[in-house]
């Protein structure tokens, strides 16, 4: 199954590693250092232009793993996740 991130971008449930707060997250010394990795590896995808609220962190499997920002709030998302595993359930 797919989670929809927005703005046409969906993710395979079972490579979401966690969806975070980005406010929250980003003030933590160890998140900061993760995204400029990501970042400078090219493995980061902004979803859309919009004021970025959740940071997704998924690990393809034999990949390195991506980040996606998300205008969607982490309730949200993780309101979709738990829809999605309850079908499967």
């Amino acid at each position: 199954m797919y989670l929809h991130l927005g703005s046409n971008i969906a993710v395979p449930t079972d490579d979401i590693i966690g969806i975070f707060d980005l406010d929250n997250a980003s003030t933590a010394r160890d998140t900061r250092r993760l995204l400029r990795a990501a970042e400078e590896e090219g493995m980061v995808t902004a979803v859309s232009g919009d004021l970025p609220k959740s940071l997704i962190v998924c690990c393809p499997q034999g990949s390195w793993q991506r980040v996606y920002i998300s205008p969607l709030a982490p309730a949200t998302l993780v309101g979709r996740l738990e829809s999605i595993r309850s079908l499967l359930l």
